[in-house]
């Protein structure tokens, strides 16, 4: 997900009567915003770049099974949204602002640097395959095209072939079958340093509970430029969040690059320098940002504290991180009981959360509220479960979507050159920066001739956009090659298409959010959105697993049965989320009335 353009009171008028002109000006804006607009791209470029390169370096660098690949970057990508929870909360009260990006900066580059230094020092996994309780080597053939790999049994070197009802053929060099192995009967895996994998998750660890203090600030500190009432504050907001655009296009297409080109080790390391950039723009600030994101008036300094507590709470996070991964999976005929049980310890705590806090807040504004803000507040719930399903399903852009360009998609552009499976995620940054302004435009058009859709239809597009997009991938499937592989620009159509779905309804979650919600629980209401959003990368995580398959050294055994399992997962979303977009527009009726007028 790339962000997109929001602030806090959009269409407030300019009470101000300040004269942008006699200002030390940016573009029209306090000079200031130059500043974080540069140091935003910068740390959007160190955490896209790293997470274009996460799935991949987990599943080929360190061979963990698809189901632990994409419920560990689901986990890490909910941990990044729910974190900020606390960062702002400490920032508000006792840090300011600028003191909580600058350590979560440093964290942050830190734990890229950290990442990068694994995988420079440490060593690839070593894949093996266990065979009627044997172990056996298993080699990978990386110079043929297709990635072949071999087990070797006594002096014989048979190769792999998976079959589509899941057995397993191994094939001798003469090419006659020498043994059959039924589903199940071989089980592969990779010999791991236990050092290097702690290395990985202390890593993941910092990036997030940097993030925590980095996100929410930066953010806060470009609300501070504007006085209350000014009306350049949108126009800035908009102007600062293209920074993130910019950043991640950028990042998406150099860091998978370099780990590619040169190596792992490269690609986090060209993250952390980026997250570096960011920090010294804040750090060395020559006091441009003096007077913004200060300690609130007559706080307590407790920085150190603050500090040295969060660094003591990484080993809470490392062991959400271990948990997770050795979550059982869920036995099979359990049911949805079975299946929450499974979960790991995120995963219920996220869960449990969720489904008590809302219905808990919704029968507080019962008791307390009168009957308009109890309807408003049934109306920003029902959006919130919507958001959730949205959020889950687009960001299988970072998991599911990225496994298949890395195994079932064509990387040859008009067949000049190829890129690599990491740098497919640039497309949705491209897409982002090239449609925002047109987006913007067009609703604005439609505002002005009264015909603009209310929030609730923007939403139900969103849902319907994201379906689509998985439709067309799957049509294109269809069209694969003898390789069993689809068009990059198969790829790119279903990016173009979440995109302009996500220029649908990430605009104007937050700020209907603050619109929506009782004043005395905005900041908490705040909270459950982000909340949401956490849940759904959670849950992100939990539906690409459905897309698993099986693969001997981080390489599908079939890819036939690879591009089935995935058409097929593909298509269950597609349904889903056109078909709960279509109940959402028809619930747009009555959640219109429920709004009273917030747009």
């Amino acid at each position: 997900m790339v962000d997109t353009p929001t602030a806090d009171n959009p269409r407030e008028p300019d009470i101000t009567h300040v004269n942008p002109a006699a200002e030390d000006t940016w573009f029209g804006h306090p000079r200031q915003l130059a500043r974080l607009f540069t140091t935003e791209m910068w740390e959007r470029f160190g955490y896209y770049g790293m997470r274009a390169l996460l799935t991949l370096y987990l599943a080929n660098y360190f061979l963990f099974s698809d189901r632990t690949t994409n419920g560990v970057y689901g986990g890490f990508t909910a941990l990044v949204y729910l974190t900020p929870l606390v960062g702002g909360l400490l920032a508000d009260r006792y840090l300011g602002s600028k003191r909580a990006v600058k350590f979560g900066a440093i964290i942050m580059s830190l734990g890229y640097l950290i990442l990068s230094v694994g995988a420079g020092m440490g060593t690839e996994a070593k894949p093996f395959a266990m065979i009627e309780g044997q172990r056996y080597e298993v080699t990978i053939d990386k110079a043929s095209g297709d990635k072949q790999q071999y087990v070797t049994i006594g002096a014989d070197k048979l190769a792999i072939k998976g079959q589509e009802d899941g057995s397993v053929n191994l094939v001798a060099a003469d090419g006659k079958v020498a043994k059959t192995l039924p589903k199940g009967g071989l089980e592969s895996d990779g010999e791991r340093s236990p050092f290097f994998t702690m290395v990985l998750l202390i890593g993941l660890s910092m990036v997030t509970m940097g993030n925590g203090f980095f996100k929410p600030n930066i953010s806060t500190m470009v609300g501070e430029l504007y006085p209350k009432g000014d009306g350049r504050r949108d126009t800035g907001f908009t102007i600062f969040y293209m920074g993130i655009n910019l950043g991640s296009l950028f990042s998406q297409i150099l860091c998978p690059f370099l780990a590619t080109a040169v190596g792992w080790w490269a690609g986090f390391g060209l993250a952390s320098i980026g997250m570096l950039f960011s920090w010294t723009l804040i750090q060395f600030d020559g006091g441009r940002l003096g007077g913004y994101g200060e300690p609130p008036a007559n706080a307590p300094n407790r920085a150190i504290i603050i500090f040295i507590c969060a660094l003591a709470s990484l080993p809470v996070i490392y062991f959400l991180f271990t948990n997770l991964m050795s979550a059982p999976a869920p036995v099979e005929g359990s049911g949805f009981v079975g299946y929450l049980v499974s979960l790991s310890l995120m995963g219920k705590l996220l869960f449990g959360t969720f489904l008590i806090g809302i219905p808990v807040i919704l029968f507080w504004s019962w008791r307390v509220g009168n009957k308009v803000e109890f309807q408003m507040m049934l109306a920003a719930m029902i959006l919130i479960v919507f958001n959730v399903v949205f959020w889950t399903l687009f960001e299988q852009a970072g998991s599911s979507l990225t496994l298949f360009a890395d195994r079932n998609t064509d990387l040859s552009v008009f067949g000049l050159f190829s890129i690599s499976a990491g740098q497919t995620q640039f497309f949705n940054a491209a897409f982002i920066v090239i449609f925002a302004p047109f987006m913007s435009l067009l609703w604005t058009s439609l505002a002005r001739r009264g015909l603009e859709p209310p929030i609730p239809v923007k939403f139900a597009i969103a849902l319907i956009g994201v379906g689509l997009g998985f439709l067309f991938l799957v049509w294109g499937s269809s069209f694969a090659g003898p390789d069993f592989k689809v068009g990059i620009w198969w790829l790119a159509g279903l990016y173009l298409i979440h995109s302009l779905a996500e220029l649908c309804i990430s605009p104007v979650g937050l700020s209907m959010i603050t619109k929506l919600s009782i004043v005395r629980i905005v900041g908490l209401m705040m909270g459950v959105w982000f909340l949401s959003i956490s849940v759904a990368q959670y849950v992100a995580g939990v539906v690409a697993q459905f897309a698993s398959v099986e693969t001997v050294g981080g390489q599908v055994t079939n890819l036939k049965v690879s591009l089935d399992t995935y058409t097929h997962t593909f298509t269950t979303i597609a349904w889903v989320a056109i078909g709960l977009g279509v109940l959402l527009f028809l619930l747009s009726f009555p959640l219109k009335k429920w709004m009273h007028g917030v747009k």
